[in-house]
């Protein structure tokens, strides 16, 4: 199981590639990744009370490990999520397909994306543990935001995408609440010990409330049931696949799998029961009132997913299998019409059946496979769908969990199987009918025929449908082995035929009064206005639009623009919570010393002033001078204190803030306003004073605190005997709290792109500029162009702006800077050092190429992209991380490598050196896009304001 994970991970990190190098052509061979899946699960299918499970430790802490479980529920659905996503990533090489040549440019990424996908669904029906389930429920609606959204370009698609996140994202955080407490009352997060050892109480109905609310959102039930149709502006496959025969099926799947230690808890079958029923009827109502062939098959779905939860959650083994026959039927047919509509879009630029008149008669293959799979959906033999349709109303009538309510669920269940019937008349007559014309359409009269390719994959899926019919053997077989652990057992049997009774009538009800209906709908009265039963969508875009406004309202009340302001406000609140907490709390003692020896006085003195004086002048460049003096202050008092590699690293990032704030500076006045300083300056100390006797005095009542023996004191130790390093700072970082550094470098990630998000706000960013990108400075046209240079990007620029004496030392002492950088790197493990200083000390050598030559020679120094420099640090990090999974250890586990090389002699490598290498990469990448966006970025806007007004002056 494993392996298929891994399988789909590596095909979705390869697909954009393949996808630039062979098109469309690549989904071919990217089908291969879940046949193969497909066909490991074949041979490993479990039999009745057998299963399969892996269990590897990733966060033992939050009882969070990957623990799969194959048993026969997660082989039914996988082979719905690998079969039906090798056939639509084969449906996919044909629907890209444009006979003008085009290709499309986000292709690759949509080929990973559905990959992925795949992958994901896997996870999500294997997994075992309720915590890891979350997180692969959450991959696919990250990965759904990205497939519906794919054309985002269009207004429709961004929309769909967007309501889709937040609706399944919210109900995402409902289940992940309702998880922990089940999770917590238990004892357990594994859901085969939690349906084995159901535990009761109150906690339980509110938990198992916040899961059923995680389930509705991702099966599109009412009232969340509105994002699924306006998802259709997803590309057909994605609603193939996505949207008839996995994502959908997630929430389904999970009721399925707590149903039997849950059915009969107080919450769990009204909610089931009641949603499920209404969201069949309205659904299948709202179907039979759209002319969009992709909407008629969305409400279809959702009307359906609401039967099949009727079904599955109700309890009950005969029960759970007529809903499990469901789902399986209704994965077949609608992920065949799906694929149709495609056809019929692809070749006929329309889905809107006014349109369509004539399509059975030009392509008669496409029409008897949609025939086939529409009879499936209507329920009509000899189809499967007929067979789970019996199943469930034979079910339904001798269920004794629904006591008193059973004949009303029934009576649903046969209106809302009457209004399938009729859309799936719909479906058909609308799409391929001649609808009284002598001649097809114009659009149908001028449509290409579909390929034999395009037509395999929904006629595979139509041909299943006839064939498990015809022998549903193999399917009850499969199913019954999950079934039969639901209490009550299983005494009912899938079959094509089990005689007149009183399934039969029902069906024959069905069909005569749907197509008695459908036959006279012309001649019906005009439905009153009051039975469109509203706009769901109209409520979700006023529920939104209520949310902006009171974050608007809030937004304006708290953020008013000031930046003074809002750091005022952080610093009153800094002030006042740890006033009132120590006015609240106990203050035994206080342990207050000023220095440990005369040099800490002196420096402390020299960090007081230079604060004091920062607030006295007004020349900005004096005060960041000054501000700084703070900092490196600051690095002399660590060093003091015997802790080197942090003062190296504050002296490192001192010197490149220095550098931000001197870049930054270049656009703003040399000195502030002397009537905003004058008003605003006792109000300043007055808090400066309250913030530092509050700090000061927490930290004396914090530093007498303590009762037992520190934890630091272990720490050294652990970091020589466990992490197999010296510097213990070092590994702390990257072995024993690594989970820290890892969200801290996604931090510095999300710093850069935002710092080049503002400066690049208007135009693409990239790599910085080199000489071959340059030309000569305005007015200079005449001078002839230098014929040696110490640094390439000094030959164009400016010769005023040039300085021969900062170009010769760079030019000697970058090599010695960069040296020093790889020392600090490969040291720091037993040493100060370490990725981040190393980084640092890269990226202050660039600062200096950037200074000596400007913005092109810092695109000779590195011609790369921030970016991915940023993601290959990122990808080496996390890559550094998961590998451990491979060898059976947690996630961050280092293991110590010693060899013996010629020359050399014993070397010994501790793996944790991969993630400081990508904390470096990412380090230097940080500088790198602050030197492009602050440095060369704010050097093109200063050059273009200052030929705009050169030209104005002219």
């Amino acid at each position: 199981m494993l392996a298929i994970l891994l399988a789909h991970a590596a095909a979705a990190a390869v697909a954009p590639v393949l996808v630039r190098r062979w098109d469309r052509r690549a989904f071919y061979l990217l089908a291969l990744v879940p046949a193969g899946s497909l066909s490991w699960v074949a041979a490993h299918w479990p039999d009745e009370g057998q299963v399969a499970r892996v269990d590897v430790p990733w966060v033992p802490e939050l009882s969070m490990n990957i623990a799969l479980r194959f048993d026969p529920l997660a082989a039914v659905m996988s082979v719905i999520v690998l079969g039906v996503g090798a056939l639509v990533l084969l449906y996919c090489a044909e629907y890209f397909h444009h006979g003008d040549g085009h290709r499309e440019n986000r292709l690759p990424s949509f080929a990973a994306q559905l990959v992925a996908f795949a992958g994901a669904m896997f996870g999500l029906v294997t997994a075992d543990n309720m915590l890891l389930l979350y997180v692969f429920w959450e991959l696919t609606t990250v990965l759904s935001f990205l497939l519906v959204g794919h054309y985002a370009e269009r207004a429709a698609s961004r929309r769909a995408a967007m309501q889709a996140l937040l609706v399944t994202t919210a109900g995402g955080l409902a289940m992940l609440v309702g998880v922990i407490i089940l999770g917590t009352v238990s004892g357990t997060y594994l859901l085969s010990e939690l349906v084995a050892a159901p535990p009761g109480g109150v906690a339980v109905s509110v938990a198992l409330g916040l899961v059923l609310v995680g389930a509705i959102s991702k099966s599109a039930l009412v009232p969340l049931h509105f994002w699924l149709p306006g998802a259709m502006a997803a590309p057909t496959p994605v609603s193939a696949y996505l949207h008839a025969a996995a994502m959908v099926k997630a929430g389904v799947y999970l009721v399925a799998r707590l149903t039997p230690g849950f059915a009969d808890v107080a919450p769990w079958r009204l909610i089931v029961v009641v949603l499920g029923s209404l969201t069949l009827l309205i659904s299948g109502w709202r179907a039979l009132r759209e002319y969009d062939l992709k909407l008629i098959l969305a409400y279809g779905t959702v009307s359906q997913l609401g039967m099949i939860t009727v079904m599955v959650g109700t309890g009950g083994g005969d029960m759970m299998l007529a809903g499990l026959a469901l789902l399986c039927a209704h994965t077949m047919f609608k992920a065949t019409l799906f694929m149709v509509v495609g056809i019929i879009d692809h070749a006929t630029g329309t889905r809107d059946i006014r349109q369509l008149a004539g399509l059975g008669a030009r392509s008669p293959v496409l029409f008897v496979i949609a025939a086939a799979a529409a009879a499936s959906m209507a329920g009509l033999p000899p189809f499967f769908g007929f067979v789970a349709k019996e199943a469930d109303f034979e079910t339904l009538a001798h269920s004794g969990s629904l006591g008193g309510a059973g004949p009303f669920v029934l009576a649903a269940i046969v209106l809302g199987s009457t209004f399938t019937f009729m859309y799936s008349l719909r479906v058909v007559w609308g799409g391929f009918a001649a609808k009284g014309q002598s001649t097809p359409s114009r659009l149908v009269e001028q449509m290409h025929p579909p390929s034999p390719i395009f037509l395999a994959a929904p006629a595979v899926l139509a041909a299943a449908g006839l064939l498990f019919g015809l022998v549903p053997t193999p399917i009850d077989n499969a199913l019954s082995a999950y079934a039969r652990t639901v209490p009550g057992g299983v005494d009912y049997h899938l079959a094509l035929w089990h005689g007149f009774g009183l399934p039969l009538l029902l069906s024959a009800v069905v069909v005569v009064v749907g197509t008695t209906v459908f036959l006279g709908r012309r001649r019906l009265p005009r439905v009153p206005r009051w039975m469109s039963l509203g706009d769901a969508d109209e409520r979700y875009d006023a529920v939104v639009r209520a949310a902006d406004l009171l974050s608007f309202r809030a937004t304006g009340l708290t953020q008013r623009g000031s930046i003074p302001a809002i750091q005022a406000t952080i610093m009153v609140t800094l002030v006042l919570l740890p006033a009132a907490m120590l006015a609240w709390g106990a203050r035994d003692r206080i342990d207050f010393r000023l220095w440990n020896s005369p040099l800490e006085a002196v420096v402390g003195l020299l960090i007081v002033a230079a604060a004091l004086g920062a607030t006295l002048t007004r020349n900005r460049l004096a005060v960041v001078l000054l501000i700084s003096l703070t900092g490196y202050g600051t690095g002399v008092v660590f060093a003091l204190h015997g802790a080197p590699d942090l003062a190296l690293t504050q002296f490192l990032v001192e010197t490149v803030l220095l550098v931000v704030f001197v870049l930054v500076l270049r656009t703003l006045p040399a000195e502030t306003s002397a009537e905003t300083v004058t008003r605003l300056r006792l109000p300043r100390a007055a808090l400066s004073l309250a913030v530092g006797a509050t700090v000061t005095t927490v930290a004396a009542f914090a530093m007498a605190a303590r009762t037992g023996t520190s934890v630091a004191d272990l720490l050294p130790d652990a970091a020589y005997y466990r992490g197999n390093g010296s510097n213990a700072v070092n590994v702390i970082l990257v072995d024993i709290r690594a989970w820290d550094t890892l969200g801290e470098v996604f931090v510095l990630l999300i710093a850069a792109t935002g710092v080049a998000s503002m400066v690049f706000r208007h135009r693409r960013f990239g790599a910085a500029p080199r000489v071959s990108d340059a030309h000569r400075p305005a007015g200079d046209t005449n001078r002839p162009a230098p014929v040696f240079s110490l640094l390439r990007g000094s030959a164009v620029r400016d010769p005023a702006e040039r300085s021969l004496a900062l170009e010769v030392a760079t030019r000697l002492v970058f090599p010695l800077i960069m040296a020093l950088s790889i020392y600090l790197f490969f040291t720091g493990h037993n040493t100060p050092g370490g990725g981040f200083a190393g980084g640092l000390t890269a990226g202050l050598a660039l600062v200096l190429r950037y200074l000596a030559g400007g913005q092109y020679e810092l695109g000779e120094a590195i011609p790369l992209d921030a970016g991915k420099v940023l993601g290959a640090g990122l990808t080496l990090a996390a890559g550094t991380a998961l590998a451990s999974l491979l060898l059976g250890a947690p996630v961050l586990s280092s293991a110590t490598l010693e060899a013996t090389l010629p020359v050399v002699g014993d070397v010994k490598l501790v793996t944790s050196l991969f993630f400081d290498a990508g904390v470096y990469l990412i380090v230097v990448g940080l500088v790198l896009d602050i030197l492009r966006s602050l440095g060369s970025g704010l050097d093109e806007d200063i050059s273009s304001q200052a030929m705009g007004q050169s030209a104005v002056t002219r």
